[in-house]
């Protein structure tokens, strides 16, 4: 039960390993424990008494060795019992599920950002390939077809007509592409940068006063967080402006070690506990999740909503 509770508790590697290591120490009453993986990762609680014998305990998963138990006997030149060393070896199987189960989770979780990271690097060069080379194509047939309308001279209203209708035709294309690259990645990323786009948030009517703080100068993002910040922040705002009957709208990024923080805060109605999942807040809970982040919503401090997404960053 303790041993169960205390490792559910334990997240990064090194303090799992840390709270397993006093775990055990404290399960056997034994003065010093040291936990090896094979990655590499160590922790050690305690400290071996003057004359404590070390014994060495293999740490395994379906046969395969995944670390290694040393700990001091109780008492000098006293070497372990029976029974704590039976204690010990159960205590090294569960442990050894515990290391394989975090190994597989990372693993999995460094796959899943691996396809993120493609995909939005692949959706970057899919938007410069239309932007560089379809749209001047259809930028210039639209110029060749109004040199054509200006040389038709025979049954020249039908001829008007159908270059007008071609043209139209045109110009709904390039809308649709347009729309297209706005899908695959937010011009203005590129061409404004992450905060500004944030502060060029188009309100419509609404006389919501939006304020965005971010570091300076903004730390260069890869494109898969960069566009996950941007698409969260303004799923949030739209939110804000459509539901939260608010005047004002903060937005903040923060960046620490490895990790970028983006709070979305505003004044108007606190959001009820039975809210449904509804208005965009599942897209921006799975956005956060495709790249190992946590979302969560919750009352703001003077009233309002809170919106907070962190996100981890490649190291």
């Amino acid at each position: 039960g303790q041993m169960s509770d205390s490792l559910a508790s334990a997240s990064p590697e090194e303090s799992m390993l840390s709270t397993i290591a006093e775990t055990i120490a404290r399960t056997v009453k034994l003065p010093y424990v040291q936990l090896k993986t094979t990655g590499g990762t160590m922790a050690t609680y305690g400290t071996p008494r003057n004359g404590s014998e070390l014994t060495h305990i293999e740490i395994t998963y379906r046969k395969e060795v995944v670390g290694w138990l040393d700990v001091a006997s109780r008492l000098p030149k006293v070497p372990l019992s029976n029974s704590e060393y039976t204690l010990l070896t159960s205590l090294a199987r569960q442990v050894g599920i515990t290391l394989h189960a975090a190994h597989t989770s990372e693993a999995l979780q460094a796959a899943r950002e691996q396809l993120v990271l493609t995909r939005e690097e692949e959706r970057r060069r899919i938007r410069r390939d239309l932007h560089d080379g379809l749209g001047p194509t259809l930028a210039a047939l639209r110029m060749q077809l109004s040199a054509a309308r200006r040389l038709i001279r025979a049954n020249p209203d039908e001829a008007e007509q159908l270059l007008d209708e071609l043209r139209d035709d045109i110009s709904t294309a390039t809308a649709d592409i347009r729309r297209l690259v706005y899908e695959l990645r937010p011009p203005m990323l590129d061409e404004l940068g992450l905060v500004v786009a944030i502060r060029n948030f188009k309100l419509g009517d609404s006389p919501l006063q939006l304020d965005v703080i971010a570091p300076e100068p903004m730390p260069r993002l890869s494109a898969a967080v960069e566009v996950a910040v941007y698409r969260i922040a303004s799923e949030a705002i739209h939110n804000v402006v459509k539901h939260a009957g608010a005047t004002t709208c903060v937005v903040e990024i923060q960046i620490d070690t490895g990790q970028l923080t983006l709070s979305v805060t505003d004044d108007g109605h606190t959001l009820p506990s039975d809210q449904p999942t509804g208005i965009g807040l599942h897209s921006m809970q799975e956005r956060a999740a495709e790249l190992g982040g946590t979302f969560s919503i919750q009352p703001a401090t003077a009233g309002g909503t809170r919106v907070v997404v962190c996100l981890p960053l490649e190291s």
